[in-house]
């Protein structure tokens, strides 16, 4: 990973997510607050439609899938790819399978 690629951190010794991995995620969660917010306006009206409230769902789940795998992609290519430069290959690889039981 080159200087112009590497995440920038704050924090001396921290690993930090990918800039552009933070934007797409971001953009991503948006999409999905904006349906959740849907749903409950939705809920609210009592002619609502059960099938209308379970598309926003899968559309809720889709954006949060899209938001796990830019999250995974940056962490990936930023800081697994990179672990054994660092020395840290043992951490990460367990770290990452830990995040990965709530995925």
């Amino acid at each position: 990973m080159s200087a112009d690629t590497a995440p920038h951190c704050h924090v001396e010794g921290k690993l930090c997510m990918p800039e552009d991995a933070r934007k797409r995620a971001s953009r991503r969660l948006s999409i999905a607050r904006g349906h959740l917010e849907s749903i409950v306006r939705m809920l609210d009206d009592e002619d609502v439609y059960c099938v209308d409230v379970l598309r926003q769902i899968k559309a809720v789940q889709g954006a949060l899938s899209g938001a796990t795998e830019v999250v995974l992609r940056g962490h990936l290519e930023a800081h697994v790819a990179t672990a054994h430069e660092r020395g840290d290959t043992v951490e990460i690889v367990e770290e990452l399978m830990a995040a990965l039981k709530y995925a």
